[in-house]
This record gives C-alpha cells, sequence and structure tokens, in this order.
C-alpha cells in the first residue's frame, strides 16, 4: 500500500468484519516529540490472547484466505520508519490498534488523503458509527 490512509482502511474493514458497531480513528502529529500516530478503535469482538499473539503474522487470517497481510504490513511500515505497532484487544470487548512512526523519517509513507478514506468508509457503511480526528501540535 503506497500511503497510510490505504493502511487504515483496511484496518477499519477488518473492525467491521468484527462486527463493530462504533470506530474511532485518531490522527496525531506531533512536530516536536517528531512522532505521527495512528489508532483505530472498535467495539468489535475482539481478539483471544491466541489470536493477537499470531496477528501480525503474515500466513495467518480469521478469515476464508490462506494471508492476512493488513496488521502485518501496517507493523512494517511503521518498523521501516522508526516507529512500532501495538495491539490491545480482548475478546468480546473491542481492540486498539496503534501504529507509531517517526515523523520525519525518509521510509515513512504519506498519509494520504483521510478525507476520502473516511468518505469511502462511511458511504460504503451507514450503519457503523464513525469518528475521525486529526490532531496536529507544533
Amino acid at each position: 500500500m503506497y500511503d497510510l490512509s490505504l493502511h487504515l482502511l483496511d484496518i477499519v474493514e477488518n473492525s467491521i468484519a468484527a462486527n463493530a458497531s462504533q470506530i474511532e480513528i485518531d490522527v496525531f502529529e506531533n512536530k516536536r516529540k517528531n512522532k505521527l500516530v495512528l489508532i483505530v478503535k472498535d467495539n468489535g469482538t475482539g481478539m483471544d490472547e491466541e489470536i493477537k499473539k499470531r496477528a501480525l503474522d503474515p500466513f495467518f487470517t480469521t478469515k476464508n484466505k490462506k494471508t492476512g497481510l493488513g496488521l502485518p504490513l501496517l507493523a512494517q511500515a511503521a518498523e521501516q520508519s522508526g516507529g512500532r505497532l501495538k495491539i490491545e484487544s480482548k475478546a468480546k470487548r473491542g481492540t486498539v490498534i496503534r501504529a507509531e512512526f517517526q515523523l520525519d523519517h525518509i521510509d515513512r509513507k504519506p498519509l494520504g488523503d483521510m478525507s476520502v478514506t473516511v468518505r469511502v468508509l462511511r458511504a460504503a457503511h451507514p450503519g457503523i458509527g464513525f469518528r475521525y480526528r486529526h490532531r496536529v501540535r507544533a
């Protein structure tokens, strides 16, 4: 995926597949700390400990396909730009995906057009409650 907004689109689609009815997307840019943080929080079915442990394995998926590349690719993008990916999840309680990037890292993918991504999600899933917040701190 070329930009981070497409990674977020994929992660949010995973939330929807996990029966989430509320999804929060946060983007924080902190220039002083040189950090970009992307957070997707949902109230879906969540992951038990076994699934959470395997979630970053590209050859593991809970869907009817052979690979699950969404989280592993986002984790790789974060790590390549001096960051990391963290998963917080409990079965039946939802999931929080947090990806951190070094803001000025030469290998950080561009954020992309988040307004288009959010509009596409809202149009494609009118029954889902979305909240999008983008904050920039100098």
